[in-house]
């Protein structure tokens, strides 16, 4: 398992998108940008979706999944990691999504509660290989 260098924990405190990969059932693969949350204490990146979403989707038919970042003051300056999603959960998600919200859009409840078609879920990344440059 490898872990994000903390000289790069800062864009977890700010509104850095990051892209997330998965993979098709035809194996192309599937980018969209999301919010993102970093637990340094198991060393894993998070995300928050709605379930049914085709990302949910295609991470519980392969849980192979990429994520890179670009600092929003210097594009330069990125980390990317590879590795897979260990766990899919509700537990905990719609307070997640609630604290995101506070960080990317700067309100206390996420404002899209009822029009998710799915139960929002936590998405947790192991990875298992990380790169990171300073630009």
């Amino acid at each position: 398992m490898a872990a994000i260098p903390p000289a790069f924990h800062d864009l977890f405190e700010t509104q850095t998108l990051a892209h997330v990969a998965t993979l098709l059932p035809n194996g192309l693969p599937h980018v969209t940008p999301v919010w993102v949350d970093y637990d340094a204490e198991r060393e894993q990146l998070l995300f928050n979706t709605a379930r049914g979403r085709r990302k949910e989707r295609n991470l519980r038919a392969d849980p192979s999944v990429g994520a890179s970042m670009c600092d929003p003051e210097n594009p330069y300056r990125y980390v990317a990691a590879w590795g897979r999603a260990v766990e899919i959960t509700t537990d905990g998600a719609v307070d997640h999504i609630d604290e995101l919200a506070r960080r990317y859009m700067d309100v206390e409840e996420y404002p899209y509660h009822d029009a998710d078609e799915g139960e929002r879920v936590i998405v947790r990344i192991e990875p298992e290989d990380v790169v990171a440059d300073e630009g």
